[in-house]
């Protein structure tokens, strides 16, 4: 059975070319948002295996939303994956101290990474 995938990024060409790329890739990309509240409506409604969620939303924080969605949906089990166009060095003491299962730059995102760093937690 394929990963159900929710991808959360305010830049809507991004979502385009990740969700057509993850579900070719066999994750089916079952949703998108790109706000904190929308992501965290989807969520539940959509119940994904995996949220990838940008860490620069607009004026919102995608380590928020990923301490959000880790400690409102226990029930859910949703892997947290961080993503963003910034290189992983700049950013690594905040994506340590985050709940999320890892990181993966924009340009590195596919769908055998985001079942690695999966298989890792």
């Amino acid at each position: 059975m394929a990963l159900r995938c929710l991808i959360v990024d305010d830049y809507d060409r991004f979502l385009d070319v990740a969700s057509a790329s993850l579900n070719r890739d066999g994750i089916e990309v079952v949703g998108t948002a790109t706000t904190v509240a929308e992501a965290l409506q989807e969520t539940e409604r959509l119940r994904p295996d995996v949220v990838l969620v940008d860490i620069t939303l607009g004026d919102e924080s995608g380590f928020d939303l990923t301490r959000r969605l880790v400690a409102g949906f226990p029930h859910l089990r949703p892997g947290v994956v961080l993503i963003s166009t910034r290189a992983a060095g700049e950013l690594a003491d905040l994506i340590a101290a985050s709940p999320a299962v890892g990181f993966l730059s924009k340009t590195r995102l596919s769908a055998n990474a985001v079942r690695e760093l999966l298989s890792e937690r």
